[in-house]
C-alpha cells in the first residue's frame, strides 16, 4: 500500500473522484476533468491517494481511497483541516484510512500548521474510532452551517 499526494489531475484521477464520491456522498456529484483540474490546482489544497499494493488486469495499481487537506493561515497560525475522506467500500479495514490520516497529519505538521481540525457524523462509529486513534479528541462547539445552494 502507498499513499501519495498528487498534483496534477489524470484521468485515473478523474476516474477515482467517480468511484469514490458516490461512497461518501449521496447529494455530492463526482468532479468532471475540469472539475478536478481546479480542485487539485488550488494551493493550500491537498490530495492524498491510498493505492492497492496489487497491480489489478491492467498492470496498474488502483486508487482506493482518498483525503484532502486544506491548509491555510489565518491571523492565529496556519491552520488545516481534513475532508472528505474516503475508502472503497472492498478496501475498508485494511489500514487505508489510517494511513491517510497519518500520511496528512504529518503533512499538516510540515507545512507549519497549529492545528488539524474535521468534523464525523456520530453515526460514522468506524470513521469516529479511526480518528480517535490517530490522536483527534472530541471538542465541545458548535458547528453550524449555512446552505448557499439554495
Amino acid at each position: 500500500m502507498a499513499i501519495e499526494i498528487i498534483t496534477e489531475s489524470s484521468p485515473e484521477i478523474v476516474e477515482a473522484m467517480e468511484r469514490l464520491i458516490p461512497q461518501l456522498s449521496r447529494s455530492a456529484a463526482p468532479l468532471d476533468a475540469a472539475g478536478c483540474e481546479r480542485f487539485i490546482s488550488q494551493p493550500g489544497v491537498h490530495l492524498f491517494v491510498f493505492r492497492s499494493d496489487k497491480a489489478d488486469e491492467s498492470g496498474a495499481f488502483p486508487i482506493l481511497g482518498m483525503l484532502s487537506l486544506a491548509t491555510f493561515e489565518i491571523p492565529t497560525g496556519v491552520r488545516a483541516w481534513v475532508e472528505d475522506v474516503v475508502v472503497d467500500s472492498a478496501a475498508r479495514g485494511q489500514g487505508a484510512g489510517q494511513a491517510l490520516v497519518e500520511a496528512a497529519l504529518r503533512h499538516a505538521q510540515k507545512v507549519g500548521a497549529r492545528t488539524v481540525d474535521l468534523t464525523s457524523r456520530p453515526s460514522r462509529a468506524a470513521a469516529n474510532r479511526l480518528y480517535q486513534r490517530a490522536g483527534f479528541e472530541l471538542r465541545e462547539t458548535n458547528v453550524y452551517r449555512v446552505p448557499l445552494d439554495k
